[in-house]
């Protein structure tokens, strides 16, 4: 087959009999694995080599899910893919990674290898191209060197395009009068590639203004172009009255963040406090390293390692932010009864802001009381955003706003600002990551979640939470038996269980497995007798059975309780049955989100 010289590119099938074409599969197999898209994804690629390895070899009609759970993922032998869909999952994953390589480094390559949806088996094919690569020149750059692109117009109506380009032109001109700042200027979407900006400037300004009646509400970015993560990041609301006074405002909180990014040493804002008790220290971050685990016992380890820190450090603030955040997520994990745990929860939030009122830890802890336990919303947006302007570099206080804040009053697209900005200070965090799928499962944008969900699982194969998210997702999308896959892994992965057992529950009796549901149901009330079960879980199920006063009244006790997990009842599409419910509509007003 001729190609035309015209067309970028043809598609030529591979000879697949032929020894030479083997080799050049091979050698382009090499070349993807060796490549920057999977060079952290070892298990991506061992699955990848197998499956191409097999099929070169004439066995690709028995590439099944079995079989590569046990070769490539060490499964044990009874390995049962009903209940793990790990091999799934990574399947989704890699066709998503296979994807970005070949949109990326290898949208040269000569050989496309694909894996088709539905099976195992990959396919081959050969791209002949008469396309002219042109050698991309190489800058050196400066710290100094600032690029400021468009801000983005969010308005609903997209009527601020003329604010937007006054803004960026007062923070030219305001970065210009700093000597040590060279600016340069570039008219691209403020969404274009980073990469493709990195060989221009150091640092990236970036930022959107979105408008409501006669409030801007304004996000101003500062990121370093090179490690592409976010370095500062603020947002304000001002009335539109005096415009020029707010674009200097913005100006010059950005002309700040830049002078405080290129200082060095001591003289970083926030360099305050030196470490004096080494072994304390050593103890804070131990529980802050269980803390992220979200289980049950990496809870209980965190507090205890919390409680230790302060045992070698009473001034220490930031210890008794977090032995308040572990009780805090102990009772949100169903660990513990409210009751029980957010008293001592708030008291240690209030010790640590009285030891340092200029802790960004200590008031992001404060916030996330003031709005998982007192439903104190407003009280507790203002405590999250003193927290990020103390330190906007701390992710938990981004996330913690986003998902415990801005989620349940349906701020979602701010929610998904913070996770981004919490997620490039903390690029390796599984609950951020969970969390970005969970504000898409909120959205109804249930293939985005399943992306995301797909993604937090490669990161982390052995988390727990994100499965309990996938199997929310896949719920939503109608794939039971997906779901209940999903909900098992997770229990398998994280025990005690009582939080996932409830949406295990509810999937079953989905799928009209009525029978299974209820000794679910039962189980739970069983267990009920022995410690705290939230009432939040059987509402679940009672509601998935059609007996909806059953699930009112457990809801109800929820509230009572002050349960975690109602803050988001507005939010998620579990609910969406009942939401015209006038029982519903009560609930949501004594939450305070309506």
């Amino acid at each position: 087959m001729s190609s035309v010289s015209a067309k970028i590119s043809t598609t030529i099938d591979l000879p697949k009999e032929t020894h030479n074409a083997d080799e050049m599969t091979r050698r382009q197999l090499d070349r993807i694995i060796k490549s920057k898209t999977f060079r952290q994804a070892d298990r991506l690629q061992r699955f990848l080599a197998y499956i191409v390895e097999e099929t070169l070899s004439g066995r690709g009609d028995l590439l099944k899910e079995y079989p590569i759970g046990v070769d490539v993922f060490a499964k044990q032998a009874n390995f049962d893919p009903r209940m793990d869909p790990i091999v799934r999952v990574q399947a989704r994953r890699l066709r998503m990674r296979i994807t970005s390589y070949y949109r990326d480094e290898g949208a040269n390559d000569e050989i496309v290898i694909e894996l088709p949806k539905g099976g195992y088996a990959p396919s081959f094919r050969r791209l002949e191209r008469s396309t002219v690569r042109y050698p991309q020149a190489v800058a050196f750059l400066n710290r100094n060197t600032v690029m400021v692109l468009p801000f983005e117009d969010h308005s609903p109506d997209r009527s601020s395009g003329y604010f937007c380009s006054g803004l960026c032109h007062e923070i030219i001109n305001s970065l210009s009068q700093v000597d040590s700042i060279i600016t340069v200027s570039r008219e691209v979407s403020a969404d274009s590639k980073q990469a493709e900006l990195s060989h221009e400037a150091a640092m990236i300004i970036s930022g959107s203004v979105r408008k409501s009646a006669d409030i801007f509400r304004i996000t101003m970015h500062v990121s370093d172009s090179v490690r592409s993560c976010y370095l500062w990041s603020h947002a304000i609301q001002r009335s539109e009255a005096e415009i020029f006074a707010l674009q200097e405002e913005v100006a010059q909180l950005i002309v700040n963040a830049v002078r405080d990014n290129l200082a060095t040493g001591s003289e970083r804002k926030g360099f305050r406090r030196q470490i004096e008790n080494l072994a304390a220290h050593n103890m804070y971050l131990q529980g802050r390293y269980h803390l992220s685990q979200r289980t049950e016992h990496g809870l209980t380890r965190a507090a205890h390692f919390f409680a230790r820190a302060i045992e070698e450090d009473p001034q220490m603030a930031v210890a008794y932010s977090g032995l308040a955040d572990a009780e805090n997520l102990l009772a949100h994990y169903g660990v513990l009864a409210p009751a029980d745990a957010w008293t001592k929860a708030a008291s240690n939030a209030a010790q640590a802001v009285m030891l340092d009122d200029e802790s960004a830890e200590a008031h992001a802890s404060f916030a996330h009381i003031k709005s998982t336990q007192e439903w104190d919303w407003e009280g507790a947006e203002r405590e999250f955003r003193r927290a990020i302007q103390l330190n906007p570099k701390y992710a938990p206080a981004h996330h913690w706003y986003a998902v415990s804040c801005l989620t349940p009053l349906g701020r979602l697209d701010e929610a998904l600002e913070e996770l981004q900005i919490a997620q490039a200070l903390d690029p390796i965090s599984s609950i951020v990551s969970r969390d970005i799928a969970l504000n898409n499962y909120y959205r109804r944008d249930f293939e985005s979640a399943l992306q995301h969900c797909d993604h937090t699982i490669e990161q982390n194969p052995h988390f727990s939470a994100a499965y309990w998210a996938l199997g929310l997702v896949q719920e939503q999308r109608g794939d039971l038996d997906e779901a209940l896959a999903a909900f098992r892994r997770a229990i398998e992965l994280s025990l005690p269980r009582l939080r996932i057992l409830g949406s295990l529950g509810r999937s079953l009796a989905k799928a009209g497995k009525k029978e299974e549901a209820l000794e679910i149901l039962s189980e739970l009330e069983q267990i009920a007798t022995q410690r705290y079960t939230s009432p939040f879980e059987m509402a679940l199920i009672y509601f998935a059975l059609k007996r909806t006063d059953e699930g009112f009244e457990r809801l109800t006790r929820a509230c009572q309780d002050r349960c975690y997990e109602l803050a988001n009842i507005k939010a998620d599409p579990r609910f969406d049955p009942i939401s015209s419910d006038p029982r519903f509509i009560a609930l949501v007003r004594q939450i305070g989100l309506q």
